[in-house]
């Protein structure tokens, strides 16, 4: 991921990782002596700091950067939840090169859409997929036919698969005819389209709205993207 040596991470991906330049760009910067490490210019962008021991600037200006990243992804239908794939497009290929070095969050199947974490924190990705966290991950479909409280009971009991997977405790709400949200706190393959399918109501069409604190941003279009803010962060860690 870009990141060894305790924490230590190469010159040109911190300059890169302020979103502020490209990874292009900071190597022109780098070049052109336009960047200081403790007061002293630096040219080669392979050179390993880090934060919080090294003073990095730009024109004299000192350079914030995070340790991590941290995207929110609208994923649109079409695509694989995956870092990378022969034959079809993965949700790296959304993003620009310099953050193709993150990864998914879980995984939304092919056809489901919504919201999509990418990061390279992956102590946070393990709490957010954790069922010993109780992280609810927020769904909303549209089904054949319409759910009644017996459905809604059979969730809240929780539900044991026609395979013989177990599925936790889990949230069902009517949202109008053919219409429900899902909650849940584990993330099991096909999960959502599994249970609401042994109910009776086969899924066609799924849309991830959620995930702990995090909430897809209604201004992201499918396929957009943008990074978290700083609070947004801090309430996925539980701060």
């Amino acid at each position: 991921m870009g990141k060894s040596d305790g924490g230590a991470i190469r010159l040109d991906k911190l300059l890169a990782d302020t979103g502020r330049w490209t990874r292009r760009e900071a190597k022109e910067l780098l070049r052109r002596g336009r960047v200081t490490v403790d007061g002293s210019v630096e040219r080669d962008g392979a050179r390993k700091v880090c934060a919080g021991e090294c003073q990095v600037a730009v024109d004299g200006q000192i350079v914030s950067w995070q340790r991590f990243r941290y995207l929110l992804l609208h994923k649109p239908a079409g695509v694989l939840t995956a870092t990378e794939d022969k034959r079809q497009r993965t949700v790296l290929d959304l993003l620009p090169p310099e953050d193709r070095d993150l990864f998914p969050v879980g995984r939304l199947d092919k056809d489901t859409t919504g919201l999509l974490l990418l990061t390279d924190d992956g102590a946070l990705a393990h709490r957010l997929l954790s069922p010993k966290y109780h992280v609810d991950k927020v769904y909303e479909a549209e089904i054949e036919g319409d759910v009644d409280a017996a459905d809604v009971a059979a969730f809240a009991a929780g539900m044991t698969l026609s395979d013989g997977t177990p599925c936790l405790p889990a949230g069902l709400e009517r949202l109008g005819e053919g219409r429900c949200r899902v909650t849940l706190r584990e993330g099991k393959f096909h999960q959502v389209k599994r249970m609401l399918a042994q109910r009776g109501h086969p899924v066609t069409s799924l849309h991830r709205v959620a995930m702990g604190a995090l909430t897809l941003d209604p201004s992201l279009e499918a396929g957009g993207f943008r990074e978290l803010a700083a609070e947004e962060v801090a309430a996925l860690k539980g701060e």
